[in-house]
């Protein structure tokens, strides 16, 4: 069965559209790097450095200096591997928990004043565009990416 032209290309433009989205609010934070590694351990739970790298497609020492530098602000706890003498699991804190939320919301406001100020559309659509994305994302097993 072919795929639906318009479907095809209206699925084109959701991407292009989340990305140009996502960069945009990447733009406001200065710890976008930091962010996505608290996200990445609020979504997976407590990760090796290695694990936490393949997830966000970067290096080993670029990971490990994105958590060192969280771990400082005490958003991060590292603890020892318990299999591994030479790795080491890291989780988020109490602090951590509380910065992605704080940095969730803003993004969400500053969203939220966009589609006040910009355009027309309702929270009912809003809320659809979220349930395709989310649907999108939760049958995906390699982390959403296209």
């Amino acid at each position: 069965m072919a795929t639906e032209p318009a479907l095809v290309d209206a699925c084109s433009d959701l991407v292009m559209y989340a990305s140009r989205l996502t960069r945009a609010i990447r733009r406001r934070h200065e710890m976008s790097a930091g962010l996505r590694v608290l996200a990445l351990l609020d979504q997976h739970g407590p990760l090796g450095i290695t694990q936490l790298a393949h997830l966000d497609r970067c290096s080993q020492p670029t990971m490990s200096a994105a958590v060192g530098g969280l771990v400082e602000r005490g958003w991060l706890a590292k603890e020892p591997h318990p299999t591994d003498r030479r790795g080491s699991v890291v989780a988020l804190t109490d602090e951590g928990s509380a910065e992605l939320r704080r940095a969730r919301r803003a993004n969400g406001e500053a969203i939220a004043a966009r589609v006040r100020e910009r355009t027309d559309h309702t929270t009912d659509e809003v809320l659809t565009a979220v349930a395709v994305l989310r649907d999108l994302l939760e049958t995906d097993d390699d982390e959403g990416t296209p």
